[in-house]
């Protein structure tokens, strides 16, 4: 498939068309639910004030909304790691990092009074988390002077099953209210949340996608190897930093939030790249609203697909997920050392 050139006139139809697309699934999901709502009865009563709106504008928006920051920073920073770890599997969950900030942000939880542990000191936590295990399971994953892809995958795989052990183990020894704190880590959930914090949410996403469109080139010469990007004028270390904080910004903040949902980053990128190229100045917005897009119904799937009963996002996210992974894994070997 041959991709066209990156013009403004086509970063602004691609993404005008992936924002309409958006607004009309948040708009489209906020309104199914099991319970029906009438869009008649709310204008009929003037708004906020009739049931219809509540349940709308206090249950489900804020909920829709929630799963679009989230689908999003998880989407932007699968497609930064993996230009810049130059592997098309590269994920937050996958490689560790998604497990690394719940970990921290559960230890939170456990060691600090509930209402400072909630508001002020689980999202700073998750971010460190983030930040402290990309820098491990890169620095594992060095060969000589580069991250091998397989050995990359492996150290994600064991990073993942250590984080996932030490996750349990807080399970078994917190009380009965902190036990749900850490189930939520493990399951991946994305709950109704106040307008405060969904600001606050969309701002770090939009940071941590300001950074990265600010490393757009970068990450495109980086996504051809350290060697060549030296040669094209990129800072190497520089940039890389940067990337990595960026990356453990956004996932840090939503995992404070949703837990452990994986697959998104990989999903996601993968497929607006071979839809609308690689260049990073389109892709990675791209990926945001198409990230954004994916969760948003992936959330609505989850809590509605069995009627009043609710399962965790995480579960549908993994199981649309785990096939292209798979299937990503399969196609290129080289991967996996063959």
């Amino acid at each position: 498939m041959t991709v066209p050139h990156l013009t403004w006139a086509r970063l602004v139809r691609v993404t005008g068309l992936l924002l309409a697309l958006l607004v009309a699934s948040v708009i489209t999901a906020a309104a199914i639910g099991p319970v029906a709502i009438s869009w008649e009865r709310i204008f009929a009563a003037g708004g906020s004030s009739s049931p219809d709106a509540v349940i709308l504008l206090r249950t489900r928006l804020p909920r829709v909304l929630l799963a679009g920051i989230v689908g999003g920073a998880l989407a932007i920073a699968g497609a930064a790691l993996q230009a810049l770890l130059r592997n098309p599997l590269a994920e937050p969950h996958l490689v560790g990092i998604s497990s690394g900030a719940a970990l921290a942000a559960a230890l939170t939880i456990v060691a600090a009074p509930v209402v400072l542990g909630h508001a002020v000191l689980v999202p700073a936590a998750a971010f460190a988390g983030a930040l402290a295990s990309i820098w491990i399971v890169v620095r594992l994953a060095l060969v000589g002077e580069r991250v091998e892809p397989t050995t990359l995958l492996l150290i994600g795989v064991i990073y993942n099953a250590f984080t996932g052990a030490l996750l349990m183990f807080l399970n078994s020894i917190a009380d009965l209210h902190q036990v749900h704190g850490v189930l939520f880590w493990l399951m991946g959930h994305v709950g109704t949340r106040d307008y405060s914090t969904l600001a606050a949410l969309a701002l770090y996403s939009l940071v941590g996608l300001g950074l990265l469109l600010r490393h757009a080139r970068d990450l495109d010469c980086l996504s051809l190897g350290d060697e060549r990007a030296a040669e094209l004028g990129v800072a190497v270390e520089r940039a890389r930093r940067m990337v990595f904080v960026a990356a453990a910004l956004l996932v840090g903040a939503v995992v404070s939030v949703s837990g452990l949902i994986g697959f998104v980053g990989l999903v996601v990128p993968h497929l607006v790249r071979l839809v609308f190229g690689a260049d990073h100045r389109l892709l990675l917005p791209a990926s945001y609203l198409a990230g954004a897009i994916f969760l948003v119904w992936a959330d609505t799937a989850a809590r509605t697909v069995l009627g009043v009963t609710e399962i965790p996002v995480g579960v549908v996210t993994a199981l649309c997920g785990a096939p292209v992974f798979a299937y990503l894994l399969r196609r290129d070997r080289t991967l996996v050392g063959s």
